[in-house]
């Protein structure tokens, strides 16, 4: 195992730059996710890293070796990097059996071939995998080929372990198997590993910590529960999880920590509490998580009351999503039962919501 190093990482197609100034450490043993919509550099990043891709500039090192180093002049070919690259196309040879297909990174590194057995038989104990040595690609599940492919990949020992999107083929209900499968291989290896995907559910239930990139640069780094709970920008908010936003206007200068006195574009008012400190007069966006929010009761927790208009219901097992519009803002609850109506009144916990300067700029 080893640790990952880059530096100051830029790539360019033209005039444009998929990453820019992307640096990360990576400890060894450590698993860190690269998370973001189509074209945020996440790919990029880890092609740069097992050597598919060429940077710009900046430098990548593992352990003691360095990989790349732009200023130096310094470019390792993908075969001298010693990286275990799983893409989402598992790419298995369809006339090797399971156990042939496996060991085929040894047979070219002409390992001998009592002990090219010895590896492949312990590896595919690894994935559960040893009673389907003698199957044929076209003979396993997806999920399966995807067991056999991370084998390969594991079976010469690489340096740190790259892993593209490898369960985006799967259905949904494969896929959270696989999901709870590769998180429970993941802490019995312990290995460097980097893993791309654009599945916030992957990123938040396996990495030590979650890499959230937009336009290429990396905009928060933490671990799962505080890129969830503490978001850095409306951006990273709105790709973790569901958000909901409600523009608003302060009515008084609040210090970081304090209580913000709000007001919204249909006169209703209500308060928040503000991590960042903020003028009176200033526009600012509230979002709020739908596990936050709740219907209004007489015996509420310290909170603030609004009218809303309900603008749909649907049932989605176990809970009803229920459309709200606030002061022109649309949002989204969750409630186990149906409000009935047109009217509802919503409760807002002072301390559940997340202030943010300016307007907020994100997918609709």
């Amino acid at each position: 195992m080893a640790e990952l190093l880059i530096e100051g990482l830029t790539k360019r197609y033209g005039a444009i730059n998929a990453v820019e100034d992307v640096s990360l450490h990576v400890a060894d043993g450590e698993f860190v996710t690269l998370l973001g919509p189509s074209g945020c550099g996440k790919s990029t990043t880890l092609a740069a890293v097992a050597g598919l891709d060429r940077a710009d500039q900046g430098r990548i090192a593992v352990g003691g070796t360095v990989y790349f180093d732009a200023a130096r002049g310094i470019y390792l070919p993908p075969e001298a990097r010693g990286c275990g690259l799983v893409f989402q196309s598992y790419a298995l040879w369809p006339h090797m059996t399971v156990a042939e297909n496996v060991g085929f990174p040894l047979t070219l590194r002409k390992v001998a071939r009592a002990e090219l057995r010895r590896r492949v038989e312990e590896v595919l104990a690894l994935v559960e995998m040893e009673r389907f040595a003698a199957r044929y690609p076209h003979e396993l599940s997806g999920g399966q080929q995807q067991r056999v492919a991370l084998a390969r990949t594991l079976v010469y020992q690489p340096a740190i372990l790259l892993l593209d999107e490898p369960l985006s083929n799967l259905d949904a209900k494969l896929r959270d198997r696989a999901r709870a499968w590769l998180g429970a291989l993941r802490t019995r290896l312990k290995l460097t590993t980097i893993y791309v995907t654009h599945d916030q559910i992957e990123a938040l239930s396996l990495s030590d910590r979650v890499v959230v990139m937009n336009g290429g640069r990396i905009a928060q780094i933490g671990p799962p529960q505080e890129i969830y709970e503490h978001p850095a920008d409306p951006f990273v908010a709105d790709f973790i999880g569901t958000t909901n936003f409600v523009p608003a206007r302060l009515l008084a200068d609040v210090a970081g920590g304090g209580r913000a006195q709000l007001e919204l574009a249909d006169g209703q008012r209500l308060e928040a509490h503000s991590e960042r400190p903020a003028r009176a007069g200033s526009r600012v966006t509230l979002a709020y998580r739908p596990e936050h929010m709740l219907p209004a009761t007489a015996a509420m927790p310290e909170g603030s009351v609004l009218r809303t208009r309900i603008t749909s219901r649907a049932y989605v097992g176990g809970l009803w999503q229920v459309g709200l519009d606030l002061a022109g803002s649309p949002l989204r609850l969750e409630a186990r039962q149906p409000p009935m109506g047109d009217e509802f009144s919503l409760w807002l916990p002072h301390a559940g919501g997340i202030l943010f300067p300016g307007a907020a700029d994100v997918a609709a």
